[in-house]
């Protein structure tokens, strides 16, 4: 359960944006998007290699 902490005169605005960012982190959204239909196990592969490829392209225009 996540739990947010709100501190004195702290705008309720500010703390939903807390709320959200820490929802976000935990993945949650986007496991029930993942589930909601089913991916062939080669899919699920190419699209790893492809966010890994992706990553080291990326990486090696930083160097």
């Amino acid at each position: 359960m996540i739990i947010i902490p709100v501190k004195e005169g702290e705008n309720v605005e500010r703390a939903l944006k807390r709320f959200k960012r820490k929802f976000e982190k935990t993945g949650v959204v986007k496991e029930l998007r993942s589930r909601q239909a089913f991916e062939k196990p080669s899919v699920t592969r190419r699209a790893e290699v492809k966010k890994a490829i992706y990553i080291q392209k990326m990486q090696q225009e930083e160097d």
